[in-house]
């Protein structure tokens, strides 16, 4: 994802300074959080019978979304819109969201007998494309306040007491999940990936260290303590999808728990950037298309999702035949066929629907 990160685009990926050259820290971030993000579909079903599976989805869902969003931050511009970008929100954002919301309808009607194409209620993972839609319009505003990031954590954990602020058109992830989007924005702006990057190996060494010593106690927390989470139902604050009330909670403190799991996704977030490889490696290309990835991987599961093979005690092996699964799956999404053969759906560009704009006007776009 670019932001989604968009093919096309390749000057996103610029540094903060204004070179063209791309980094591959990002390219490889990009596609190590998307394989997380299949991985963790890909294993949702398991999770019911399964403590095993369910530690393992804690682990992977306590930072994937977040570290996903704030790579998309990473990438976003706050000044305002011009025309180029107002036209590429819709045919790389708005439309793809209209054609594969379409296409789940119809394929809901194929399989249950029921057409009903509602654009506000987005299927299954289509949730991203509204938020990341509606991060981008809000981010040059935000950016005009003095404490973005503070303003948007306040945001993040009074929305979960508003019980009118539901999943339709995203809001509740939207408004749950911008601290990270905002986090990103606000990382392109320091001084900390051109620092990372220059670091010598024995230093990123010992980070490196230090971030799996931090995963390490994570899951060791999560695994001894399986029980208790699923008692209290965490797995529903990890997807910012709920408000509290909805989740059974009424007291006034529940605002701290999703401040918690804020902490420690960014904490995550930061060690995962810290493992993710400085220089080009064999996945760095992929990370080009992880807005293919993202869009397709969903039919790839849906069969595995719906006919119930994965649900109640199934084998142990189950679980490493799945995260295998998905990190092929998410290989074979990203690569130059699969673009080729979907990229009309993926990148349509519709130009019938959109006025041609004079040189003149491009010239005098804010940002471009």
């Amino acid at each position: 994802m670019t932001s989604l990160p968009v093919p096309r685009h390749p000057d996103r990926d610029a540094p903060a300074t204004g070179s063209k050259v791309r980094l591959p820290l990002w390219d490889n971030a990009r596609y190590l959080a998307i394989t997380l993000v299949v991985i963790g579909h890909a294993i949702l079903r398991l999770i019911s019978a399964s403590d095993t599976s369910y530690s393992v989805y804690l682990v992977i869902y306590a930072f994937h979304v977040p570290v996903f969003v704030l790579v998309s931050g990473y990438f976003a511009k706050s000044s305002p819109p011009g025309v180029k970008q107002l036209k590429r929100l819709v045919t790389d954002l708005v439309l793809p969201y209209v054609i594969f919301e379409t296409i789940w309808t119809l394929v809901r009607w194929a399989v249950v007998g029921s057409l009903n194409l509602d654009l506000a209620q987005p299927s299954w993972t289509l949730w991203f494309i509204l938020s990341l839609i509606a991060w981008r319009v809000a981010l040059p505003y935000l950016a005009q306040v003095r404490y973005p990031l503070l303003i948007s954590v306040v945001i993040s954990v009074w929305a979960g007491y508003i019980g009118a602020i539901t999943s339709e058109f995203a809001i509740s992830r939207t408004l749950g999940l911008l601290p990270f989007f905002v986090l990103g924005w606000r990382l392109r702006n320091s001084d900390l990936t051109r620092r990372w990057l220059s670091w010598s190996p024995a230093t990123v060494a010992v980070w490196r260290a230090g971030a799996v010593l931090v995963f390490a106690a994570v899951a060791v927390v999560v695994f001894t303590g399986i029980d208790f989470w699923r008692e209290i139902g965490i797995r529903r604050f990890l997807l910012f999808d709920e408000s509290y009330p909805a989740m059974g909670y009424d007291e006034w403190w529940a605002g701290a728990v999703r401040l918690a799991v804020i902490v420690v996704a960014v904490i995550l977030s930061f060690a995962f950037l810290v493992l993710v490889p400085r220089r080009r490696t064999v996945f760095t290309d992929l990370g080009q298309a992880t807005l293919y990835i993202y869009l397709l991987h969903t039919f790839v599961l849906y069969p595995f999702r719906e006919s119930g093979i994965l649900e109640g005690d199934t084998p142990l092996w189950y679980l490493p035949a799945m995260i295998l699964f998905a990190i092929v799956v998410t290989f074979l999404l990203a690569s130059r066929p699969v673009q080729k053969i979907f990229r009309p759906l993926v990148e349509p560009k519709p130009r019938w629907l959109l006025r041609r704009v004079s040189p003149s006007v491009d010239a005098k776009e804010p940002g471009s």
